[in-house]
C-alpha cells in the first residue's frame, strides 16, 4: 500500500478487494487450489510462478495477513506459523546449521530460552547468552568464528528491560551477520525495529497482534536489507539448493531471499503452518493494534505509578518509569508507549506474592499475556520453572517477581483490585 500511517495500515493493509469481492478477508479454508494448466502447476514447484498450490505453505487468508504485518513492521516479506516458537525456530534454522553458533541475550522469554538450549543444542547449534546490557566490546567478546546471527527481544518477558538495539545491530553488522528481533511486546505500533538496525523481526502473534486470547500463532518479517552474498557467510542462501533442481535464492528473489527460503525450505518440511481460521481471527485484531496498544500504554504507565508508591510493593519496573534502567531507552525506541507490561515484587517474598495472585477478582491468573484482558503470573514458579536458579537469576527472574499485563479495561478498576488484593 502507500505510505500511510501505522493506524490506516492496521485497518487497510494486506487485504485489497477486488470490484465485487467481500469487502471483509475471507477465511479461504481449503488444502489445495485448482489449476487449469500442469506446465503451470509445475512453475509453481520450481518457485517460477507466484501462486498457491498447497496450504502447508501458503494459502490467501494467512498471505492477506503477512502482508498486514510486512506492511506494519516495513519489511518485503513475512511468513505466519503456528506459534510464535515455531516463528523463532524457523527464523534461525534459515540461517543456522549444525556446529554453528548464535549470540543471544540472556533476559529472554522461558520458552525461547529452552528452545536454544534444549532443543537447538540437540541439531548442534550452540547458544551463549550475554547479558542485554552488555556493551559493543563486551557481547563482540562472544563473537565466534562460526557465528551466525544475534538474537534479542524488544521489551525483555517478564522483566520488561529495553533493549539497546542500536548497539546490537552495529556488532551484528561489524560481523557480517543479521541481528533477529523478537518484537512480541512492543508490536509494530510501538517500535520498529528495522528502523533501529535489525534485519529479521518475529511476532508471537498470540500476544498483541490478536489481542484477545483466541488464536495461537507467530509470524517471522524480512527487512530485505541484509546483503546475504556480500557477507559471504551464508552459502545456504547464495549457493545452488538441489531440492529446487540447483536454484540460488539470492539470484532469483533478490531482497526477499531469505523470507523465500524459510517458506519453501522450512515450512514446507516441517509444516508448522498457521490456519486460515486463526490468520483470520489474527488479521480481525491487528486491525485494532493501534488503538489497543495506545490504551495498553495509557493504562499500564497508570498503574506502574501507582504501584511505585505502594507500601506493599517491594520493587517495580516499567520501561517508562523515570526509576526504571530502561527509561532512557524506552524514550528512544518508545516514543509512542512502552506496552502493557509490568513487573513488580510483592514485599514478603514469593509467598506474598502468591498470596497476591489468589486474593485478586477482575484480574486473573493465566499462562498468557498480551490481550484485552488483565492478568497477573508468578514467572520463577510458572513460565520460567524449567530454568535453573542462576539461570533465572541471568535472565532477570526475581523469586518474587510478579509479571502483570495490564488489559484495556477502566485503569481505576484495575488499581482498585489491585490495591485491595495487596493489602488482603
Amino acid at each position: 500500500m502507500k505510505k500511510y500511517s501505522q493506524e490506516t495500515l492496521c485497518v487497510q493493509a494486506g487485504y485489497e478487494p477486488k470490484n465485487g469481492e467481500a469487502r471483509i478477508l475471507p477465511i479461504i479454508q481449503s488444502t489445495t487450489y485448482k489449476y487449469d494448466d500442469a506446465d503451470e502447476v509445475g512453475k509453481l514447484f520450481d518457485l517460477e510462478a507466484q501462486g498457491h498450490m498447497y496450504s502447508r505453505i501458503s494459502n490467501p487468508t494467512v498471505a492477506a495477513l503477512e502482508d498486514k504485518i510486512t506492511s506494519l513492521e516495513g519489511g518485503v516479506g513475512a511468513l505466519a506459523t503456528s506459534s510464535g516458537q515455531s516463528a523463532n525456530l524457523i527464523a534461525i534454522l534459515t540461517i543456522c546449521n549444525a556446529n554453528e553458533h548464535v549470540v543471544a541475550m540472556s533476559n529472554l522469554y522461558g520458552g525461547t530460552f529452552t528452545l536454544f538450549t534444549s532443543t537447538l543444542k540437540k541439531m548442534g547449534i550452540e547458544v551463549t547468552f550475554v547479558d542485554h546490557k552488555a556493551t559493543e566490546s563486551e557481547i563482540q567478546s562472544h563473537i565466534k568464528s562460526n557465528t551466525k546471527l544475534i538474537f534479542a527481544e524488544t521489551i525483555g518477558n517478564p522483566g520488561v528491560d529495553v533493549l539497546d538495539i542500536q548497539t546490537v545491530s552495529n556488532v551484528a553488522h561489524e560481523n557480517n551477520i543479521p541481528l533477529v528481533i523478537d518484537n512480541t511486546f512492543a508490536t509494530p505500533y510501538l517500535c520498529r525495529p528495522f528502523e533501529f538496525g535489525a534485519d529479521i523481526v518475529t511476532h508471537s502473534t498470540t500476544k498483541y497482534l490478536d489481542g484477545h486470547a483466541t488464536s495461537v500463532g507467530g509470524i517471522i518479517v524480512d527487512s530485505g536489507k541484509f546483503d546475504w552474498e556480500k557477507s559471504g557467510k551464508f552459502p545456504h542462501l547464495t549457493e545452488p539448493d538441489p531440492s529446487y533442481h540447483g536454484l540460488s535464492y539470492t539470484k532469483q528473489f533478490k531482497e526477499a531471499a531469505y523470507i523465500v527460503k524459510a517458506r519453501v525450505a522450512f515450512l514446507r518440511d516441517m509444516g508448522n503452518t498457521m490456519s486460515p481460521f486463526n490468520a483470520f481471527l489474527t488479521n480481525l485484531g491487528a486491525e485494532t493494534l493501534a488503538l489497543r496498544m495506545e490504551r495498553h500504554s495509557e493504562n499500564a504507565l497508570k498503574i506502574a505509578k501507582f504501584l511505585e508508591n505502594h507500601p506493599n510493593v517491594a520493587w517495580i519496573n516499567y520501561p517508562l518509569l523515570e526509576s526504571s534502567e530502561s527509561y532512557e531507552l524506552a524514550k528512544r525506541y518508545l516514543p509512542k508507549g512502552a506496552s502493557g507490561i509490568i513487573s513488580f515484587g510483592v514485599k514478603g517474598g514469593a509467598e506474598s506474592g502468591k498470596k497476591f495472585i489468589n486474593s485478586l477478582e477482575l484480574a486473573s491468573l493465566v499462562v498468557h499475556v498480551g490481550d484485552i484482558r488483565t492478568h497477573v503470573l508468578h514467572p520463577a514458579s510458572m513460565t520460567h520453572r524449567q530454568l535453573s536458579e542462576e539461570a533465572q537469576v541471568k535472565a532477570g527472574i526475581k523469586p518474587d517477581m510478579i509479571r502483570l499485563s495490564v488489559g484495556i479495561e477502566n485503569a481505576e478498576d484495575i488499581i482498585k483490585d489491585l490495591d485491595k488484593a495487596l493489602r488482603d
